[in-house]
């Protein structure tokens, strides 16, 4: 079942012109329907094509806390923390820094 927004965003969506906005709002949709593989599709198409878009890296790790995979939403902090303060985003940096510190330290985390 798809909800009226998505199928409106779906609309919108061509690949080879993808508006990253528009990726992370369908992503967003699939979130709302529950729909945890379809977001996490969306999420990681807009890491690979986008990289900079900073709201990816928040949405995304607390996408992997959900779906208990904590190593991968502290590593996604953890990259989304390096480009936001590569963009000069102190906010993103804040709350990205936030998030990850309530899952942990390095040494919960390391490899």
């Amino acid at each position: 079942m798809t909800s009226n927004r998505l199928e409106q965003l779906l609309k919108l969506y061509t690949p080879d012109q993808a508006d990253p906005f528009i990726i992370f709002a369908i992503a967003k949709e699939y979130e709302k329907m529950q729909d945890d593989k379809q977001a996490l599709d969306h999420y990681l198409l807009l890491l690979k094509d986008h990289p900079e878009y900073i709201g990816t890296y928040y949405h995304l790790g607390k996408l992997y806390e959900r779906i208990e995979s904590p190593l991968s939403a502290w590593n996604t902090y953890k990259k989304g923390m390096g480009i936001a303060q590569k963009a000069g985003d102190q906010h993103a940096y804040s709350e990205l820094a936030g998030a990850k510190l309530m899952l942990g330290d390095e040494e919960d985390f390391e490899e």
